[in-house]
């Protein structure tokens, strides 16, 4: 990584607002969506629910829940400037136990998948035959 790319990734501040920050490391596609994350309660700063518009600086621990995964990241570099991925990496680093957390819940995820493959969520024609049949038992 060259000095002018480096300097491109740091503001001058030492301070930038999460929301921004977020933006920028490429969390959330919007800055309304990162907003609504934080008021949601979907984002703590350092352990603690904060608001959009706390600053953070370097070194801070954002806990980041995104559908199914919680994420622990360390923000290593402030930009409130919006680059290309490979920039946005650069702005945080995941915990190792976050990452192996996030695997191993992946993993679970994909085997009650794989335990119940009938199950897409809607019955079909066959199926709702014999919920019909098996209410109809019950009652007699």
């Amino acid at each position: 990584m060259n000095k002018n790319n480096h300097e491109s990734l740091s503001t001058s501040k030492s301070k930038v607002r999460l929301d921004k920050w977020l933006w920028a490391a490429r969390f959330f596609k919007t800055r309304n969506l990162a907003k609504q994350a934080i008021d949601g309660g979907k984002v703590h700063c350092n352990g603690a629910r904060c608001k959009s518009s706390r600053e953070i600086e370097i070194g801070s621990v954002l806990e980041i829940r995104q559908g199914w995964d919680e994420k622990t990241v360390v923000v290593k570099e402030l930009s409130d400037k919006r680059g290309g991925a490979p920039q946005a990496a650069l702005l945080y680093q995941e915990t190792p136990e976050s990452l192996e957390n996030r695997q191993l819940q992946a993993a679970q995820r994909k085997a009650m998948q794989s335990a119940n493959p009938h199950s897409s969520g809607r019955p079909n024609k066959q199926d709702r035959r014999l919920i019909h049949r098996f209410k109809q038992n019950q009652g007699e």
